[in-house]
């Protein structure tokens, strides 16, 4: 559509020549004028901004103009513009899809102008809506957002693809690390549910005698704290899709319940007794063996089966072969441009020393590895010096330190804190130890 072109269709060379004085008000119009409909549907391939028709003139009408405008192209806009102040006749053309009505009055030349600013504002809304929209679809494409080429890669992506044209719940297998969050966004935002709300939310990082009200809402009174009405996340990703991270860390008393909402299709506020319907997709993720779980009594067979749905696992990252150095020079470039920093590059023995480690904490690690590496180069080549990996796992001289005991406590803890993202709760269930324990040390050692 041509953004600067307005058509004037009126047998009134006068008038014609006067609505072109007053839209050549503004430098960045350009009018071409018809005096008559035949000529203007013969050139609707200009695609024109907007159309000022005369409602009476020879030949087509301007009734009988619009249809055919409307059939040709129904995005461009149509500006009748009358002799008539007949209520009933403005009132059948906005029906029939006029966007605006204006008799030919003393004001007419200012509606005019207003209308076709309101038209102008709304067509470059509409078109940074569209590159907004591809710009979000092409963030979100599965070879943007999960950056990798290996055989195990492209076998994701080929069950990804599967749950594109369906609502079917979707489980997400991996190691700490991964990615599970980003297939989870991909999914979301390459289905027919990516202009509703993506919902996430880590069950691990929530209180048990929370969890309830942050997924189903509350009512304003329902507990002591409750001082307002609130709704859930459920509620929040209706019609869009609801991200269960670590769903392996849902207590029991809990799972029962999510087992009803997701039979029912419905979930109840805490301290309410009204049912409210949701459209919710729901993803799930664990690094744990749910059906090991099922097992050992922890995790509800029921449930499990409803979660189920499409399982993808995601490989570590140790066994993606080449997708590390992949990941690393995405990384670095990545760092670099959002730091306004020159970009550098890993020597061919930094890159050696990335691939032959076999990395616990895997993505995230990696991550985290190459942003120090960045900062430790003291020119535009990273070298394996820069290159500071502190795993315990792989260490041969961790317990050579002759350390006590409390300080190789305190470097597990780190670790841990580096692998789980800073997660206490999830930290303190891999280490068997209470949270008030890995809340005190964090304090103590300032970690």
């Amino acid at each position: 559509m041509n953004t600067s072109q307005i058509f004037i269709v009126d047998d009134d060379a006068w008038y014609a020549d006067l609505l072109e004085y007053n839209i050549k008000m503004n430098p960045d119009y350009e009018v071409e004028k018809f005096s008559n409909a035949e000529d203007c549907l013969l050139n609707l391939y200009k695609q024109p901004m907007a159309i000022t028709l005369d409602y009476s003139m020879p030949g087509l009408s301007g009734q009988e103009a619009l249809a055919k405008i409307n059939k040709a192209n129904p995005s461009i806009p149509v500006i009748i513009i009358s002799g008539q102040e007949d209520i009933t006749t403005a009132i059948d053309l906005l029906k029939e899809g006029a966007y605006e009505y204006i008799v030919k009055n003393e004001d007419a030349p200012k509606r005019l102008w207003r209308a076709l600013t309101n038209i102008q504002e709304n067509f470059q809304l509409k078109q940074e809506n569209e590159k907004l929209k591809e710009a979000v679809t092409e963030k979100y494409s599965f070879s943007n957002l999960i950056i990798g080429q290996s055989p195990q890669l492209k076998s994701v992506f080929a069950l990804m693809q599967k749950a594109l044209n369906n609502n079917i719940t979707v489980s997400v297998f991996g190691e700490t690390g991964t990615g599970k969050d980003l297939v989870a966004k991909a999914l979301h935002y390459n289905s027919s549910r990516e202009k509703n709300p993506f919902v996430a939310i880590n069950v691990s990082a929530i209180p048990a005698d929370l969890i309830e009200s942050e997924l189903f809402g509350h009512e304003k009174g329902s507990f002591t704290g409750a001082v307002a009405q609130r709704i859930g996340k459920f509620e929040e990703a209706n019609k869009g899709t609801l991200f269960l991270d670590e769903i392996s860390e849902m207590d029991l008393n809990m799972q029962s319940k999510m087992l009803r909402v997701l039979q029912e299709r419905e979930i109840i506020r805490v301290g309410s007794n009204k049912q409210v319907k949701i459209d919710v997709r729901i993803i799930t993720a664990s690094n744990k063996d749910l059906a090991a779980m099922v097992k050992e009594g922890s995790f509800r067979m029921d449930l499990y089966y409803r979660l189920m749905g499409l399982p993808i696992n995601l490989p570590p990252l140790r066994d993606r072969g080449s997708d590390i150095l992949l990941l690393a020079n995405y990384f670095v470039k990545l760092f670099c441009k959002d730091n306004n920093m020159p970009l550098k590059s890993l020597s061919t023995d930094a890159q050696k020393k990335i691939i032959s480690y076999r990395f616990p904490g895997n993505i995230r690690e990696l991550k985290s590895i190459i942003e120090l590496s960045i900062i430790l180069s003291d020119g535009k080549v990273i070298t394996p010096d820069d290159i500071q990996i502190q795993s315990m796992m792989d260490s041969d001289n961790f317990l050579e330190k002759e350390l006590t005991l409390e300080e190789y406590n305190v470097k597990i803890l780190e670790h841990f804190l580096t692998v789980y993202n800073k997660n206490a709760i999830l930290v303190a269930n891999k280490l068997d130890i209470s949270k008030a324990t890995v809340y005190r040390m964090i304090s103590k050692y300032n970690l």
